[in-house]
Parts: C-alpha cells; structure tokens; sequence
C-alpha cells in the first residue's frame, strides 16, 4: 500500500523538487530544486500573458489617425440624438463657449487660463476653413464636468475616467502651456519640439548603458505616488524616486519629510531603464513623453485617460502597475531578470507613439472630432457678438 502511494505521488514530488528545464519543468534526477527562485517558474505566469497579448495585438494603421478615431465615436455616443440648444446652454458654466461662424472661430472674452486657450485654438484654427458652422463649450479645467451621476451635456475635456460623459479632445500641451517648473517656465508645450529633442537625447543613452533602476521626479499631486517615494527611501538602489516642489508646497511636510529635488528635465529621464508613470489631478502630460525615452515604462492605474490612451495596451505597450502598488517589487524584479523582454516593450511603447501620435495625428484627431460633433448639432448657431474674434497668432 505505502509503495502505490510513493508512486501515485512521484510525479508531483518531481515538479516540486527537481530542476526546472528549458519548459519551465522539474527533472527527477535533478537534486535541491528550489522553484521559488527559478526564473523558468518564477515569471512563468507573467511571460504567458505578454505572450497572450501579443498573440492578440493587432498594430493600428498610420493613416488618417485611425487608431484613436474609435474613441470619438464612443465619446459622442450618448448624443447620437442631437445636440440642442438647450444642451449647450446647460454646459456654458462648465468652459469655454465657443463658436465657428462663416469660418472664423470666436470665444467668450475671459478665459480662465489663456495658455490652454491659445494651446487648443492652435489646433482649431488651422482647421477653421474645413468646418461648419458649429458652438461648443470647451473645459480647460484638470478636472472633467460631467458625472454620469447627471445627464449627458456635451462638454470638451482634456481628459476623463469612465465615470464622465465628457468628450475628449487633444490637451493644450501639445503646443502650448502644461505644468509651468522652472525648467518649463511657460509649460512643457510644443510636442514636435520635444519629440525631436528627447528622440535626439535617446541616442546618448542606449539600452545597454541606462541606468538599470527605476526613475521618478514629480510634484505630490496625487496620494498614490507616496508608496514608489518611500519605497526608494528604503531600496534606493532598486528606485530613485524624489518629489519636486509645486504651487501648493510650503515645508518639508509637503515632500513627505524630505527636502524637495531637484526638477529633472525630460530628456534626463533617459538615462534610466525603468521610468514611471502616475496620474496627476488627472491624467499625466508626461506619459506620451517617457515612451519616447525607448526606456520601460510603469504605467501606474488604469482610471484616467487622455484621447490616445485605449490605444496603449498594458504588456504590449508598458507595464501595467496597480494604483496600491502592491507588486512593484516584483515588477521590477521580473523586467531585471527578463532584459530582453522588458527591452522589446520599452521598443514597442516608442514606435507606437513615434508613428502613430505625431502632430499631424493630432491635428486629424481634432478635424474628426469636430466635424462628426457638427453633425450632431440639431440647429443653427447664431453669431454671439460679445465673442471675440480668436486670430492665429503672428
């Protein structure tokens, strides 16, 4: 009896105490298997669901800014009925009224942060000869307006979570404003400006020679950076994660009892192999840029987004962080111990922002968004004449 016993349990004890091959197996005749630090078991569920994802991935096409045309369509969804007066009226008090009339663009005179106007009218104006007559009320606030605890209104934001019914539209920051630190006075701006200089930097810093830890600098805009900062306190050679000063900082206090550091220009971020990413009042503008590094990026929480975000994917893309940050450690672990696969991520995560947003992506994304909201418009706006004319700058 003890003798069929031994034999029914022969094979497991095999895979629990033989070495690992090639598969990710035990071999009997092996000694001392220790499974826990075998790399073939150890990061033997995280290489499966890379591979799953990419299995499934499909590359979207360059042309005509198709890979993010599917959020427009999904945004504008719950007004698929028509946009009426009324439904403005009830937005006006949540941004800027604008309107397109006989192909000039007007605004209300008072805008709240005239480098985020001038950013997006950027945009708009050189598309104004294109559109159709047409009004609509334009958030340039952090925060999106429209809870879907209330109805539907057809509010422009920046960006959103799932629980808006804001209509996302390309953030200032692609030309103009963004956080103003001291080493971007008037903020980040000009993103064909900073695609080229980081891209330039890049080369100065391959893969092989980063620094193979992981890399933050930020400002304490959000709880949910705390745990990376104290977690480089006490592993600093595994993370260098400090916080910058903001607006709001007065004392130490601010920066989790520590003096704040020094600001950290983008490009310098590319010295380093593993870069995080964290939401900031809202979605952060510094993602798109930390791909162009072609370093590994953390993307921490999956709540808020900007227009190019769903196309992003998690394991294809970046690494997908949790907002507790609860598996960070073994993140970072598995992208040291699995160089090549974190390098083939952090390659993809930069091809897909060099080829699919570039400024003419951004433009298109802009053209599409406003004349499909045209259609929408169940009526004929009518010129606001305290508006002012909005002209390109010279």
């Amino acid at each position: 009896m003890l003798n069929l016993i031994i034999l029914t349990l022969l094979p497991f004890m095999r895979v629990i105490y033989g070495y690992a091959n090639e598969n990710g197996f035990c071999d009997a005749h092996k000694q001392n298997c220790d499974i826990t630090n075998n790399p073939a078991f150890k990061w033997k569920k995280i290489n499966a669901i890379i591979n799953r994802t990419l299995t499934s991935y499909e590359e979207c096409s360059s042309d005509s800014c198709a890979c993010f045309l599917s959020v427009i369509d999904e945004d504008l969804q719950p007004f698929e009925k028509g946009i009426t007066k009324q439904d403005i009226f009830e937005s006006k008090s949540r941004g800027i009224h604008y309107q397109v009339i006989k192909h000039e663009l007007y605004r209300e005179n008072e805008c709240m942060f005239p480098f985020r106007c001038s950013g997006v009218e950027h945009f708009i104006l050189q598309l104004i000869n294109e559109l159709p007559d047409m009004e609509f009320v334009l958030n340039t606030r952090d925060w999106p307006q429209v809870n879907k605890y209330n109805k539907p209104l057809p509010v422009l934001s920046f960006s959103k979570t799932d629980q808006f019914w804001d209509i996302m539209y390309p953030a200032w920051t692609f030309w103009e404003g963004g956080p103003a630190i001291s080493l971007y006075p008037t903020g980040l701006g000009r993103w064909d400006l900073q695609r080229d200089l980081i891209n330039k930097t890049v080369e100065k810093w391959p893969w092989p020679e980063k620094k193979s830890i992981a890399f933050f600098r930020g400002s304490r805009t959000s709880g949910e950076r705390d745990a990376l900062v104290l977690f480089s306190r006490k592993y600093p050679e595994i993370v260098d994660a400090q916080y910058t000063k903001n607006q709001a900082w007065k004392s130490d206090k601010d920066t989790l009892g520590e003096p704040p550091a020094k600001e950290i220009s983008l490009e310098d971020h590319c010295a380093y192999k593993y870069l995080f990413n964290f939401r900031g009042v809202a979605a952060s503008f510094r993602l798109k840029h930390l791909f162009l590094c072609r370093s590994l990026v953390f993307h921490v929480g999956s709540d808020w987004l900007e227009f190019f975000y769903p196309s992003l994917k998690p394991w294809v893309h970046y690494i997908p962080v949790p907002n507790d940050m609860s598996n960070i450690s073994d993140l970072l672990n598995f992208a040291k111990e699995n160089d090549e696969v974190a390098r083939n991520i952090a390659q993809r995560g930069f091809d897909f922002i060099w080829n699919h947003l570039r400024m003419e992506d951004v433009l298109c994304y802009w053209r599409n968004l406003l004349l499909k909201y045209a259609k929408l418009l169940k009526y004929k706006p009518e010129k606001n004449h305290s508006f002012k004319l909005i002209k390109p700058k010279k």
